[in-house]
């Protein structure tokens, strides 16, 4: 059981704090309620480009990085289509500098052309690097708008495309950054060997002279029921051809988020999954073939990823997948591997929170889902999962007509 206390300053912004006393550092995560969703269809990528332009330095610390490494700290952030997390560590004596570092860029941050136009250009080289230059780079850029018409999950946290980014404004940066970095668009969870009441001097002093900012009244466009089967055929250079099917399911904070994980699982985690020892192992159609959901908060997908063997078509390969789904519909798991994958992800998520790093990531994070307590009974929900439910579960989400299919090709006239 992982305790903590929660409290909440003037200006909005969400605190929580737990004490561990086995560890010499302290863990700062502070998470921005403001993702890849909240950006203009026409200004797409903006959320990721600001984790970059955070690292620049605010107005009164040039260079984030630096009195933070002097203080013997570490740090790192990451951008998703819900939220901007930034977190640290640092050795318990200098967690003020912690504070201070935090503090200082979510009051003011430095804004410059030359600012803008150093990270525009490392995230353009991160787009050409990671989506275009590379073998199954653009998957994402093209499952996502097959399956999603109306929702902004349609695009990619580091945007739609590149000319988003180089045509992206200081006028635009200074918008974003007033609108989401903000007091009471944010989650401070702190995990260490302090004590509440320094916890919260620090806090106040570092953090609440900071004025609230407008509210973040989201109001994105519902993603209309699937109603037919989409398709995409391409051709790429690619070393062999490969499938990826998506089908939508529920949001993070549905109930039915629990089963529908472990049927992931169930089927395509890992070399124990039934895709992989019936299809790679036993049919030898695919060299790998994996199952997992995005995780949104928002209604998210549900993919079947595998990449085929040389000489099997992709008709062969979907047709074996579509049969092992039928396969789970019509006679369901059995008891015994709905305990291993049950167990799979409760020490799995026991694991995520041994570290005092993943303590206050995981706060933060419960805490945007509304319910910080879920670090502690997140087990509860996956454990009464029930094997009918599972089966239920399956018959509604493998639906046909809920299904976004890529067919990834290999260009035979590009072959090695």
């Amino acid at each position: 059981m992982i305790q903590f206390e929660t409290f909440t300053l003037d200006n909005g912004l969400r605190c929580l704090f737990h004490h561990d006393p086995t560890t010499p550092m302290v863990a700062m995560n502070v998470l921005y309620d403001v993702g890849a969703r909240d950006e203009h269809p026409d200004k797409t990528g903006f959320a990721h480009l600001f984790e970059h332009l955070m690292f620049g330095g605010s107005v009164n610390i040039p260079r984030y990085d630096e009195p933070l490494q002097r203080a013997g700290g570490d740090n790192n952030a990451f951008t998703n289509s819900d939220i901007t997390n930034y977190y640290l560590t640092i050795p318990r004596e200098n967690i003020e500098t912690a504070f201070w570092l935090e503090s200082d860029r979510m009051l003011d941050l430095a804004f410059s052309e030359k600012s803008l136009e150093i990270q525009r250009q490392v995230v353009v080289e991160e787009f050409k690097q990671n989506y275009l230059n590379q073998p199954y780079g653009d998957v994402w850029l093209l499952l996502k708008p097959l399956a999603y018409s109306n929702h902004p999950y349609q695009w990619n946290t580091i945007g739609k495309e590149i000319a988003h980014i180089e045509k992206a404004r200081l006028e635009d940066v200074r918008d974003f950054y007033a609108k989401y970095y903000n007091p009471n668009n944010a989650i401070l969870a702190i995990a260490g060997n302090l004590n509440l009441s320094e916890v919260k001097a620090f806090t106040e002093k570092w953090f609440g002279p900071i004025p609230s900012g407008p509210a973040n009244l989201r109001k994105l466009p519902v993603e209309p029921i699937q109603v037919q089967a989409k398709k995409l055929h391409i051709k790429r250079h690619v070393p062999a051809s490969c499938i990826y099917k998506a089908w939508h399911m529920c949001g993070r904070n549905n109930e039915n988020y629990y089963a529908t994980d472990l049927i992931s699982d169930l089927l395509g985690a890992g070399e124990s999954s039934r895709l992989f020892k019936e299809l790679v192992k036993k049919q030898q159609l695919f060299t790998e073939i994996s199952a997992f959901i995005t995780g949104d908060i928002d209604p998210g997908l549900f993919v079947i990823t595998g990449k085929l063997m040389p000489g099997v078509t992709l008709e062969e390969a979907e047709i074996a997948i579509d049969q092992q789904i039928q396969k789970l519909i019509m006679k369901g798991p059995s008891a015994e591997e709905v305990r291993k994958i049950k167990n799979r992800v409760v020490s799995g998520h026991a694991f995520a929170s041994i570290s005092v790093l993943g303590k206050a990531m995981n706060l933060a994070y419960n805490a945007h889902l509304g319910d910080p307590e879920l670090i502690n009974t997140l087990p509860q929900h996956y454990r009464k999962v029930t094997i009918e439910k599972i089966g239920n579960i399956a018959a509604e989400l493998f639906n046909p007509n809920n299904s976004s299919t890529l067919y990834y090709s290999k260009d035979e006239a590009h072959a090695d």
